[in-house]
């Protein structure tokens, strides 16, 4: 938890990171992503997983930050499997599909719901006409492993954030190619304070109803602009606190499905890759010109631009440099960048930001994180996490129980150790006895957390 002072009371930034689940696996499910491609059918590692994101959580806990979590969702999703016509007990539907469509079982398996920076988009009451915090579910239409998710997650933020005076809470959109939402993923705010108004950037990567002057060639652009503009209105947010900025299709083609893997932002600052959109300088005078109407005592963005000559396009991608978080640490003179190991491991990445630290730029210090088991599936340190700028009375309004301390994260490791395998293979998925171990896991993380039957399949 990032502190701010503004002028009526203190404001936050909170990381909300998804906890990841038993049933993590590399299917190799998401077009476009290529470390989830190069790493499909291998054999992964969920106990080493969870308790490398739970690792991470604590980092940013040690930082004198407060961190939320999100939990795992079920895994196999049996209900979606019956909405397609098998039919019969558990244990025999996934023997059937398993022999007949083995790639709908991988699919209803997936962990995914992990990378909770494409749960739902957020905007923070100083910036809703409303005043309160808004949420809207990311329908995650353009993979179906993915898109069987936003209900659950729509569940879930609304057990967190359950006070009605102080937050709102939206469906996903509608499930459509021309309504294709990735959540924040592809949204960044600037502001000088969290508790101040702030300025939104919705980045999309094609329109829908509209010709597109620059299409993708190789991989499919995700987030359209009508999704975005959609979000937008249901959030309560004045034209004059969004900008529109159209991701550059050479990122998608090169592996950058998310704007999140070619940018990040914090507070005033934005680092992002000299690629990374469409008209860059028209997006960024746009910026800078609403942010200073917005914050005329300070109004100056910080524009951090990682030239291609320095760090090409695919290193940029295969590393997650941009895929970190940027942090305003308590008492703190500048930003933290948190990397992946993989940045640290790129010679020409960490050439580049041996460089940046001689700069004068407002990112002052770097730290590397363990999260290998995430990045091998194509998710790194901002991937993992949903960012949430609350005052203090919206906090106090938070369930408690996803706020980590030192007791839940031990009890939380602990629950880990217990439950998960040490590996799964692709052939696992046909046991069932998976399964069952999946749910009788997630049985035991709803009394954790005090949630009843919270699941389908407790119910």
């Amino acid at each position: 938890m990032t502190e701010q002072n503004s002028s009526k009371q203190k404001s936050y930034e909170v990381n909300f990171d998804g906890l990841i689940g038993p049933s993590h696996n590399y299917g190799g499910l998401s077009h476009g992503n290529v470390a989830s491609k190069s790493n499909a059918l291998k054999i992964s590692q969920p106990r080493n997983a969870a308790l490398q994101g739970l690792e991470k959580m604590q980092t940013n806990r040690s930082f004198g930050l407060q961190q939320g979590i999100l939990l795992p969702q079920q895994r196999p999703h049996l209900p979606t499997l019956r909405k397609l016509g098998f039919s019969g007990s558990d244990k025999s539907i996934i023997l059937q599909v398993s022999n007949s469509a083995p790639e709908l079982l991988a699919s209803c398996y997936s962990a995914s719901s992990m990378w909770t920076a494409n749960a739902c988009t957020v905007s923070p009451s100083a910036d809703s006409a409303d005043n309160k915090v808004h949420f809207t579910a990311a329908n995650l239409s353009s993979m179906f492993h993915r898109s069987i998710e936003h209900q659950f997650t729509g569940k879930l933020l609304r057990s967190i954030f359950n006070h009605e005076v102080h937050f709102s809470h939206h469906n996903a959109l509608p499930m459509s190619s021309q309504f294709g939402d990735e959540g924040a993923a592809n949204h960044n705010r600037f502001t000088n304070s969290y508790g101040e108004q702030g300025l939104q950037l919705f980045v999309f990567g094609r329109y829908a109803f509209r010709q597109n002057r620059v299409a993708t060639a190789k991989f499919p652009s995700r987030q359209t602009y009508e999704a975005s503009l959609a979000i937008s209105r249901l959030h309560q947010l004045e034209e004059s606190q969004v900008v529109f900025a159209q991701q550059n299709p050479k990122i998608i083609d090169a592996g950058a499905f998310h704007n999140d893997v070619v940018s990040v932002s914090n507070l005033n600052t934005f680092f992002m890759h000299e690629e990374a959109f469409v008209d860059k300088a028209a997006m960024q005078a746009e910026l800078q010109q609403k942010f200073a109407a917005l914050a005329p005592n300070n109004p100056e963005l910080n524009f951090v631009e990682v030239p291609t000559d320095m760090v090409s396009l695919e290193s940029a991608v295969k590393s997650y440099l941009f895929n970190s978080q940027l942090l305003q640490l308590p008492n703190q003179d500048g930003m933290t960048l948190v990397l992946p190991e993989e940045s640290r491991d790129n010679v020409e990445v960490f050439a580049y930001l041996e460089w940046l630290q001689t700069q004068s730029t407002p990112i002052k210090d770097i730290k590397f994180v363990d999260v290998r088991q995430s990045m091998q599936n194509g998710g790194g340190p901002a991937c993992l996490r949903l960012r949430v700028a609350l005052t203090q009375e919206e906090l106090d309004a938070t369930n408690s129980n996803f706020i980590l301390d030192d007791d839940r994260v031990c009890k939380l490791n602990q629950w880990v150790e217990r439950n998960y395998r040490e590996e799964i293979t692709p052939d696992d998925l046909a046991d069932p006895a998976l399964a069952e171990e999946n749910f009788v896991a997630l049985d035991e993380l709803t009394q954790l957390f005090e949630l009843g039957s919270f699941y389908e399949f407790q119910q």
